[in-house]
């Protein structure tokens, strides 16, 4: 659904946060979020990436942007973007958790303290955000929360243990959330997408992997997704017909026959 001009004038006061915005879905949802007539402030690493997506939105839909170039793997992260927001005098009407990375291999050879740092954006910095900006949604009667989880939430992924369990606390998270505030004008959503075209692959060093070999969703199509759903109220979005299958056929087999499967889509190609 398209916002219609004047819904967008009307919505022109309204602001959406992302975190993970310099590329790939994050990117897409400030787009889409653009489109739709909402100001925006934008989370991530790389602040000359956050610069040039700002300048481009700003020149295209004439919205404000707040670049906040912030590395959520660091302990205190969420608070600083919380009092950088209301030292602006910024009332958030959209949180979108969409930060995250995966490690790929067998957890005993993984890099220890790139691990904790997973689990530190996938986990920590999303449930903290959620924490200091739901109070004020819930108190206006008004608001969403966009959470980014994967089809990673349904099934244990070994050669991706810890970016597996992360989604599925993002999913179990999220749906508990939503439940909390249905009756309180508060929606939220977890965005669970299967593979995506973006850079996520790579930083994850997954180029070998077979699942990364299969079709991949565009970050769009991904993006809008989730911005349709959280409008709608629902409480699960997963985009594509194959991946919704997928999903929900976890639910029908023994844990041991997913665990397997699982590990053979996420291996290496051999040949």
């Amino acid at each position: 659904m398209t916002a219609s001009p004047q819904q967008r004038t009307q919505r022109t006061q309204q602001t959406a946060l992302i975190t993970g915005a310099s590329s790939g879905i994050g990117a897409a949802m400030a787009r889409v979020f653009a489109s739709e007539g909402y100001g925006l402030a934008l989370v991530a690493r790389t602040e000359a990436a956050l610069n040039t997506l700002a300048d481009e939105l700003r020149a295209t839909y004439g919205i404000p942007v707040t670049v906040a170039p912030r590395d959520l793997a660091q302990p205190g992260a969420a608070q600083a973007i919380f009092e950088t927001l209301q030292q602006a005098n910024v009332t958030l009407d959209a949180l979108v958790n969409n930060a995250g990375f995966a490690s790929y291999g067998p957890f005993a050879q993984a890099d220890l303290r790139n691990e904790l740092n997973e689990m530190q954006v996938n986990m920590v910095a999303l449930a903290a955000l959620t924490r200091l900006f739901l109070p004020g949604m819930v108190e206006r009667k008004q608001g969403g929360v966009l959470n980014v989880a994967s089809t990673a939430a349904f099934q244990p992924g070994p050669g991706m243990a810890v970016y597996c369990a992360s989604k599925a606390f993002v999913l179990s998270f999220s749906e508990a959330l939503a439940y909390e505030v249905h009756d309180k004008g508060v929606h939220v959503t977890a965005l669970c997408p299967g593979g995506t075209q973006s850079a996520f692959f790579d930083r994850a060093q997954m180029q070998k992997s077979r699942f990364v070999r299969g079709r991949l969703m565009d970050a769009v199509t991904v993006a809008r997704a989730g911005y349709e759903g959280l409008l709608h109220g629902k409480s699960v979005v997963i985009p594509g017909t194959g991946n919704r299958l997928l999903a929900w056929s976890t639910r029908l087999f023994p844990r041991n026959m997913v665990t397997r499967v699982s590990a053979r889509i996420v291996a290496p190609v051999t040949a």
